[in-house]
């Protein structure tokens, strides 16, 4: 159970991705890339993404999240849409595009650090994030933001169950916990599900698949948060 140093201070469950550090921005260009060197002689490039779109579904179903699924989504396609077969040099190829996001440096989002060390003495902060473990937890490391954070959890996917699970494994009390994140789907909708309160902060760069209505608040006793931007839970926090 976690201790509280105070009766005002809450637990706040905060994204990583494109909360805290960006994240699609990097697989967006990964992706124009690819599609730029796919050159498709007869789907434009929009009718190319669907299909992609499409192929990263069935690979998320097959190898969850991350870099290595996505470098199988990306090599998928180019089997469905090209007449070329796909050679080994071809194949190294199309890995590279995500290569290339595995070696960028990490980059918060605006004031998140000073955000945090603000945070972090009032209330109970621990990083809830979905993906691969190794890829997560090595980009928790490099954040260098891990001491800001009582805990960290990583789970393969953020549904009204996980986030039960996480409250029962805190002892957290749903009445003062918070998710704080960018998507609805995985961040508001089935925090608030679980009968948590939730804060989203949007991204203009939200992955696709993440994107979805965010739902009614399902019980008077929640709250829910639309925030501009992550440096705007010090007026609320």
């Amino acid at each position: 159970m976690i201790p509280y140093p105070n009766g005002d201070a809450q637990t706040l469950l905060i994204d990583l991705d494109d909360t805290l550090c960006e994240n699609n921005i990097y697989f967006e260009r990964a992706i124009a890339d690819f599609i730029s060197f796919l050159n498709h002689q007869h789907h434009s490039r929009d009718e190319v993404r669907l299909v992609l779109n499409q192929v990263e579904r069935e690979s998320i179903l097959k190898h969850g999240y991350g870099l290595h699924s996505f470098a199988h989504s990306l090599v998928d396609c180019f089997e469905r849409l090209s007449v070329e077969p796909v050679t080994e040099e071809l194949h190294k190829k199309i890995w590279s595009f995500s290569h290339q996001i595995a070696e960028h440096p990490m980059e918060f989002l605006p004031n998140v650090p000073e955000t945090l060390e603000y945070l972090a003495p009032r209330h109970h902060l621990i990083i809830m994030t979905k993906g691969n473990m190794v890829e997560q937890s090595g980009k928790i490391e490099r954040s260098g933001l891990r001491g800001h954070f009582v805990a960290t959890e990583i789970v393969p996917e953020k549904t009204p169950a996980a986030y039960s699970e996480v409250i029962e494994k805190y002892q957290l009390d749903p009445t003062s916990t918070w998710m704080v994140g960018n998507s609805p789907k995985s961040d508001i909708n089935p925090a608030l599900a679980a009968g948590l309160h939730a804060v989203f902060v949007p991204h203009a760069c939200t992955w696709i698949l993440e994107h979805e209505d965010v739902a009614p608040v399902p019980s008077a006793s929640q709250k829910l948060l639309v925030l501009e931007r992550f440096s705007d839970l010090r007026n609320h926090f």
